[in-house]
C-alpha cells in the first residue's frame, strides 16, 4: 500500500512516430493478411473482367461562317464563345445523334446478343449503354473534339466512333442548310410583300401629285416640305444678314471719320478709300508746303515767289476739300442705298414666308405620302441587299463546319482492364486498409500495452518486464538470457519495500493464464540463486501447477499441514538449488474450501517466515475466487502480474483494487509475456540483457538439455 501511494506520477505520454511504427510491427500479421487478401481479390477480379477496346475519332469543329465576308455585315463577325464546345459535347451524346448511330449499326440486336437477351433491346436501353461507352472531350487548347468509344469488340468500337462523327457532321450540315433555306425563303417572301406595299404607295403619291398640281421641283425635292420657295427664302435671309452687317459697319466708319480734323480726314480717307486724284493732291500739297518753308526765312510775304507758293497752296487745299466732301457724300449715299435695299428685302422675305407657308399647307398630304414611300423604299433596298448577301453566302460558305480529321481505327491492345495499374492500386489500397484496420483494432484494444498504460491506469510502478517464451530457470540455468529480467525484478522489489522484515510475498493476477505461477517460480529461483533461503508455497488450491514445474507429486503438501495431518518437515521438499525449498499444495478435501482463511494458515505464514529469508505464495486468479484476496491480506507483499495485450485495463484495475480492499500491500506490477523482437518499445527494459546474455552463454547451462531438472527433489527433513 505504501509503495503504491508513494509512486511518483508519470508525465502525460505524447504520441511519437515510433508509437505508430510499434503498432505496425505488432499488427503486421493483420496488415499482411489484409494486404494479401485485397491484392489477391483485385488480381482475380482483374483477370476475370472482360477485355474492352477503345477507338477514337477526331473532329475539327467550328461555327457556321462563310469564307468571304460581304459589306462588313452578316456571318463572320462572331466572337469567342467559351460555351460552344461544351454545348457540342452534349449534342454529340444526345439522342438526336446516338439514336441514328444505334439504327445504323443495329446496336439493339448486337447489345442483346452481347448481354444474352432473347429479345432485341429497345432504343432507350441501347442508348443508355452506348452513352456509357462513349466519351467526348476537347483536345487541349484546340477546337478539336475527340470521340472515344469503348467496346469488347474492337471493330465495333471503331465503327461506333466513326458513325458518331459522321452523324454529327451530317447533323451540323443539315442545320446549316435548313437555316439558310428558311432564311432565304423568309427574306424572299418579305421582299415580295414590301414590293407590293411600295407599288401601292407609289400609286397614291402619283395621284396626289396630279391632284394637288405639285411642281416638279417640289416633287423631286429631298426634304419633308421642300418647295421652290424655300431656296429663295434662304437666299433672301442671307442677303438681309449681309446688308444689316454692312450698314452697321458703314455707319460706324462715317461717325469715326466725322470726328477727325480736316487734315486727319484727308489722310484717313486716302487710307480707307484711296483715289488717284486724292493721292496726287496730297502729294502736291506736301511739295508746296516744303517750298513755302524754304522761302520763308529769306523772303517776306509780299515776295513774288512766296505769293506764288501761297496761291498754289490755296488751290490745292480747295481741291482737297472738294475731293473729301465728294467721298464723304458718296459714302453717305451708299449707306442710304443699303438701307433702302434692306427694307425692300425684308418686305420680300415676309412675302416669301407667307407664300411658303401657303405652299406647305397645300402640299402637306403629298409630302406625307412621299415620306412614307421613301421609308418603304429604303426598307426594300435594305432587304434586297440582305437577300443578295445571303444568296452569295449560301453559294460561297464552307461545305461543312465539321471536318473529320482522324477516323477511328480498331484498337491494338485492350484498354480495360489495366492489369498492372489495378494490381498496383489494389496493393496500395490493401496496404492502407491493412494499416487502417491495424490502428482501428489497436484503438479498440483496451488491454495493457505499455508501461505508461500501467502507471497511468493503475497508479502503480512497473517492477519488471518479462520477455516472451520464458520457461523454468531451473531448466535454463542461471546464465539463461531470461534470468536478467528476473534479476531486475528482484532488485526493484527489494528497493521498493520500506521494511526489510517484509519477506512473505504473493503473486496475483486478474485473470487466468497471465503467467503468475511462472513469474513466482522464476523470481523465487533468482532469490535462491543469489544466496537467500527461499520457500515456494503452492497455495493455489484450485488449479495447482507448481508441482508440474518441479516434476513432483502433489499428493502431500500445504493442505495436509493445515489440516494437521502431517508435520511441516514431512511436506516441505528440497530442490536442485540448495537454498530453494518447495511446498506443494496437497489434496484439498471438499469440506475445507475456506482453509486459507484460517488461523492455521496465519500461523503457518508466521512459522515459515521465521525459518526462511523469503517465502513466495502462489495464488489463483483474484477475479475468480477469494483465495487470492485472502493470501494478499495475510502476507507482507503482493505483486500483480499483467500479461501483455491479453485482458482489458479495467480488469487489471479491478484486481489492484481488490488487493488494496483487503489491506494487501501491492508493491507494483510485472508486465509479462512481452515479445521483445516484435515490440521495440521494451527493448530498452530487457532486450539488452537478453542479447548480452545470449552472446555470453556458451551453451552449458545448469539444467539438462533433455528438459529434466538438474536433480531430483527430496524431502527436506
Amino acid at each position: 500500500m505504501e509503495a503504491t501511494r508513494t509512486a511518483a506520477p508519470t508525465p502525460e505520454a505524447k504520441t511519437h512516430f515510433l508509437d505508430y511504427w510499434r503498432i505496425i510491427r505488432i499488427r503486421k500479421v493483420i496488415i499482411l493478411a489484409v494486404f494479401l487478401l485485397v491484392v489477391i481479390t483485385v488480381t482475380a477480379v482483374t483477370f476475370v473482367m472482360p477485355e474492352a477496346f477503345s477507338s477514337t475519332a477526331r473532329l475539327k469543329v467550328e461555327k457556321d461562317t462563310p469564307d468571304i465576308q460581304l459589306w462588313g455585315v452578316g456571318g463572320g463577325g462572331q466572337g469567342y464563345d467559351p460555351y460552344f464546345l461544351t454545348t457540342e459535347f452534349e449534342v454529340l451524346k444526345s439522342r438526336t445523334i446516338l439514336d441514328g448511330v444505334i439504327t445504323d449499326l443495329r446496336l439493339n440486336e448486337k447489345y442483346a446478343e452481347r448481354f444474352k437477351s432473347p429479345e432485341p433491346f429497345k432504343t432507350q436501353q441501347s442508348y443508355e449503354i452506348l452513352s456509357k461507352e462513349l466519351d467526348v472531350k476537347q483536345y487541349r487548347n484546340t477546337s478539336i473534339i475527340e470521340i472515344s468509344a469503348t467496346n469488347p469488340d474492337k471493330q465495333l468500337a471503331a465503327d461506333i466512333a466513326n458513325t458518331v462523327a459522321r452523324r454529327y457532321q451530317e447533323y451540323r450540315e443539315g442545320l446549316r442548310r435548313g437555316r439558310n433555306d428558311r432564311g432565304l425563303t423568309t427574306l424572299t417572301n418579305q421582299l415580295e410583300d414590301l414590293g407590293n406595299k411600295v407599288r401601292i404607295r407609289q400609286q397614291k403619291v402619283d395621284e396626289l401629285r396630279v391632284e394637288l398640281k405639285v411642281p416638279d421641283a417640289v416633287a423631286e425635292g429631298g426634304g419633308q416640305f421642300q418647295n421652290i420657295l424655300t431656296e429663295e427664302t434662304r437666299r433672301m435671309l442671307a442677303t438681309q444678314t449681309e446688308l444689316a452687317t454692312r450698314i452697321t459697319q458703314q455707319q460706324e466708319l462715317i461717325n469715326n471719320l466725322k470726328s477727325k480734323s480736316p487734315d486727319e480726314l484727308r489722310y484717313a480717307l486716302n487710307l480707307l478709300n484711296p483715289t488717284p486724284l486724292l493721292g496726287t493732291l496730297l502729294g502736291d500739297l506736301t511739295i508746296a508746303e516744303q517750298q513755302k518753308a524754304r522761302l520763308n526765312p529769306d523772303f517776306g510775304p509780299k515776295h513774288p515767289e512766296v505769293e506764288k507758293v501761297n496761291g498754289q497752296l490755296a488751290r490745292i487745299n480747295a481741291q482737297l476739300d472738294d475731293q473729301v466732301n465728294g467721298i464723304m457724300a458718296s459714302m453717305a449715299a451708299r449707306l442710304e442705298t443699303d438701307r433702302a435695299t434692306l427694307v425692300m428685302i425684308q418686305r420680300q422675305l415676309e412675302k416669301a414666308k407667307s407664300d411658303e407657308a401657303k405652299a406647305i399647307g397645300e402640299y402637306r398630304p403629298y409630302m406625307r405620302e412621299k415620306k412614307d414611300l421613301d421609308t418603304w423604299l429604303r426598307m426594300r433596298e435594305a432587304m434586297m441587299m440582305q437577300l443578295t448577301q445571303e444568296n452569295i453566302n449560301a453559294a460561297i460558305s464552307k461545305e461543312s463546319s465539321v471536318e473529320i480529321i482522324d477516323g477511328a481505327e480498331p484498337g491494338l491492345r485492350p484498354v480495360r482492364p489495366r492489369k498492372g495499374l489495378n494490381i498496383a492500386l489494389g496493393a496500395i489500397a490493401g496496404l492502407l486498409l491493412g494499416v487502417g484496420l491495424a490502428f482501428f483494432i489497436e484503438y479498440l484494444d483496451t488491454s495493457v500495452k505499455t508501461i505508461d498504460d500501467v502507471e497511468q491506469a493503475l497508479g502503480a510502478p512497473v517492477l519488471g518486464v518479462i520477455p516472451q517464451n520464458v520457461s523454468s530457470l531451473l531448466k535454463e540455468g542461471p546464465e539463461s538470457p531470461h534470468a536478467e529480467a528476473y534479476r531486475v525484478l528482484r532488485t526493484n522489489l527489494l528497493f521498493s519495500r520500506k521494511d526489510a522484515d517484509l519477506r512473505t510475498i504473493t503473486v496475483v493476477s486478474g485473470g487466468a493464464g497471465e503467467g503468475k505461477s511462472t513469474t513466482l517460480f522464476n523470481l523465487a529461483t533468482i532469490f535462491a540463486q543469489q544466496g537467500s533461503r527461499v520457500l515456494i508455497v503452492d497455495s493455489d488450491l484450485r488449479r495447482p501447477s507448481l508441482h508440474k514445474m518441479f516434476n513432483v507429486t502433489n499428493s502431500l503438501g500445504l493442505t495436509n499441514y493445515l489440516l494437521k495431518q502431517n508435520r511441516l518437515e514431512e511436506v516441505v521438499q528440497t530442490t536442485s538449488v540448495p537454498t530453494l525449498d518447495f511446498l506443494p499444495s496437497g489434496k484439498l478435501p471438499s469440506s475445507s474450501m475456506g482453509i486459507l482463511n484460517s488461523s492455521a494458515m496465519r500461523a503457518f505464514v508466521d512459522e515459515v517466515k521465521s525459518r526462511y529469508d523469503f517465502v513466495f505464495f502462489d495464488s489463483p486468479p483474484i477475479m475468480g475466487v477469494s483465495d487470492a484476496s485472502v493470501l494478499a491480506s495475510e502476507v507482507d507483499l503482493a505483486i500483480l502480474v499483467v500479461q501483455y495485450r491479453k485482458y482489458p485495463q479495467q480488469m487489471t484495475l479491478r484486481a489492484k483494487q481488490m488487493v488494496e480492499k483487503v489491506g494487501g500491500r501491492l508493491m507494483g506490477v510485472v508486465l509479462n509475456n512481452i515479445n521483445i523482437s516484435q515490440d521495440s518499445y521494451y527493448y530498452y527494459y530487457s532486450g539488452y540483457y537478453y542479447d548480452y546474455d545470449s552472446k555470453a552463454d556458451d551453451g552449458h547451462g545448469s539444467g539438462d538439455k533433455s528438459g529434466k531438472p538438474a536433480a531430483e527433489l527430496k524431502k527436506k527433513y
